[in-house]
Parts: structure tokens; C-alpha cells; sequence
């Protein structure tokens, strides 16, 4: 009898430990800052969906690309901007078993894309590392402070990138000298590939807004085989690195030809089409959801408002898929 006890016992460790190292995949949501604090309310819809990470975004300012300061952490901006309402933001999701990603980014004024912020002068370039290493670190110890799972150190900066890469590298070695946690970077979809400081981070992070299908409204069949155009490339650079891919932003607008430009924001897009959205969302997870944790770690959709009962809806041709037939769609997926 002790033996067959013992050997019971073996196995219900053995079974345990092997349970407790699975990998979770990351069901998450890109969760929008706005000028209020949130409480459980707020929270719920995440719940309903079964979304399990929340990416936290806190902004700074450049007045036009080729300014190098940035401005941050004002009064001047709404709460959940500020490390206040980052921190009133995060301390909630995880009362809620929320998990967190800290993000912080850049907005360029007039909306300009981020990946072109370029100086045109050494002294300027200087300014602009000193003032994105303030940015980035207060932010960093912020993250440590939370005990934020992930800590996201750039978004869609790749002529900045490309223009001073040793900066970014003794940038990383200075964020890990205050952070702990798990580090990303969010390239953008034809970013990613020449991003030259992977080694260093714990995930390969990549705003996934590839073209999947020229058609009006894409089927489910197109978007398959545009995305199967790119899947061996990104699990082959998964492979490469030896870390796994997160899609640190990825969504589609409920428009027409939503999967043809996905990054598209244009706000004259405005003719709505719900199945467009729900096509390309379902081929999303049908290639990636059920892919293994150690070369896909999950995603977080763009983008979720706090307000969910006022956010969205059935004429809304924005990102969000809340109030959508494609919130069902996440949350069946999410739920798995």
C-alpha cells in the first residue's frame, strides 16, 4: 500500500508541476485611456469576454516629426493618460484578475504616423533620446512598481529605430536595470523583420495589421489564404529568435475592404460593414488562436473604450468590436 501510495503521490506532483509551467494565452484588449477613472463597472465587459491581459496606454506628445521633445505626464492630459490613471487603471484590472501590459506611446500631433519621427540634426536627435528615455523609464519603474506582466518599450518608431539602433540597445540594458517583468517591443507589420534588438526581449511583438484580401467584403476563405502568405514567415522568425510572437496590437474597422489596408484610420472611412469585420476576425483565430504558446503568445485587440454600453454598435466603422456581432465572435474564442 505505501508503494502504490507513494507512487500516486509521484504522479499527482509530477502532474501538477507539468500543469503549472502550461502557458497561457494572452486573450487581451488594447484598453483605451480616457479622461475618467474606472472602476468594476468598467471591468465587467472584459470579464464577459473572458479577456484575461489588458494593455494600459499612458501618451506623450511631439508637436510634428521631426521635434524632439516629448511632452508627458501633464495635467494638460486626460487622467488615464498619467501615470495616475495608469495606476489607478492597472490596480483595478488586477483586482479583477486582469493581467497587465504597460504600453506607452507616442502621439505625433495631426495623428502624423510615428514610424516617420526622424530629426535632421545630431543635437536634435540627442534631445529626442534624453526626452524618450525619461518618458520610457518613468513609465518603467511605473511597471515595476505594478508588477505589470509586460512592459511594451516603443510602438511603430522604426525610422527612429533604424536611424540610431545603439540607442535603443543601451535603452533596453537601462529598462531592465529598473524593470523585471517581461519586455516587448510593437514593430509594425513590415517593421518587425529588421527590428535589430529582439535577443534582449522576452517576446517578439508585432502590430499585426497585414493585408489578408482586396475583396469589398472579405470572406472567410480569402482572409485564409492571404494570412496563410504570411504565417511561415512570422512562425519561421519566431523560430530564428527562439521567442514566441505576441500581437501587440491586431484588429480590423467594420468597413469595406477591411482587410486590405488594415492600419487604414482615415476618418472618411465610414461606410459600416459588420460582416467584413467578423470574416477577417474569425480567420484570425482560426490561424493563430490555437497555435502553440511557445511561438504564439495571443494578442491584444484594438481597441476597447472604458464606456462599453456607449462604445461601438451596430453603425459604428471603427476598430472596437464592442457591441458588434464580432464581440461574440471574441468572446467564443477568448473563452477557449
Amino acid at each position: 500500500m505505501k508503494i502504490i501510495f507513494r507512487m500516486s503521490l509521484f504522479l499527482l506532483v509530477c502532474s501538477c508541476a507539468m500543469t503549472s509551467h502550461k502557458t497561457e494565452k494572452i486573450n487581451g484588449v488594447s484598453f483605451v485611456a480616457s479622461r475618467d477613472t474606472i472602476n468594476d463597472v468598467h471591468i465587467k465587459p472584459l470579464l464577459n469576454i473572458h479577456a484575461n491581459y489588458a494593455a494600459i496606454m499612458p501618451f506623450g506628445f511631439i508637436r510634428e516629426l521631426s521635434h524632439p521633445e516629448i511632452v508627458f505626464n501633464t495635467e494638460r492630459q486626460w487622467f488615464g493618460e498619467r501615470a495616475v490613471g495608469v495606476k489607478q487603471y492597472a490596480e483595478n484590472m488586477k483586482k479583477n484578475q486582469i493581467k497587465v501590459m504597460l504600453k506607452p506611446q507616442i502621439w505625433v500631433s495631426r495623428g502624423a504616423f510615428t514610424g516617420g519621427i526622424k530629426m535632421t540634426s545630431e543635437a536634435d536627435w540627442q534631445v529626442l533620446e534624453d526626452s524618450y528615455t525619461s518618458f520610457i523609464l518613468t513609465y518603467a519603474k511605473l511597471a515595476q512598481e505594478l508588477q505589470t506582466e509586460i512592459f511594451c518599450i516603443g510602438t511603430e518608431l522604426e525610422s527612429f529605430i533604424d536611424e540610431r539602433p545603439e540607442y535603443w540597445k543601451q535603452l533596453i540594458v537601462n529598462i531592465k536595470k529598473v524593470y523585471k517583468g517581461k519586455l516587448t517591443y510593437a514593430a509594425n507589420w513590415n517593421e518587425y523583420d529588421r527590428t535589430p534588438f529582439w535577443d534582449p526581449l522576452d517576446y517578439i511583438g508585432i502590430d499585426a495589421y497585414f493585408p489578408v484580401s482586396d475583396e469589398k467584403t472579405p470572406t472567410v476563405e480569402a482572409c485564409r489564404k492571404g494570412w496563410l502568405k504570411h504565417k511561415p514567415t512570422i512562425k519561421s522568425f519566431s523560430e530564428r529568435y527562439k521567442k514566441p510572437i505576441l500581437f501587440t496590437e491586431v484588429g480590423y474597422r467594420s468597413v469595406d475592404f477591411s482587410g486590405k489596408e488594415p492600419w487604414r484610420s482615415d476618418r472618411d472611412m465610414t461606410v459600416v460593414n459588420l460582416e467584413a469585420q467578423t470574416n477577417t476576425m474569425q480567420v484570425l483565430f482560426e490561424v493563430f488562436w490555437n497555435e502553440d504558446e511557445d511561438w504564439f503568445a495571443g494578442g491584444f485587440l484594438w481597441k476597447w473604450f472604458h464606456n462599453h454600453k456607449e462604445a461601438g454598435g451596430e453603425n459604428d466603422s471603427r476598430f472596437t468590436p464592442q457591441n458588434k456581432p464580432v464581440e461574440t465572435l471574441v468572446k467564443a474564442h477568448y473563452s477557449k
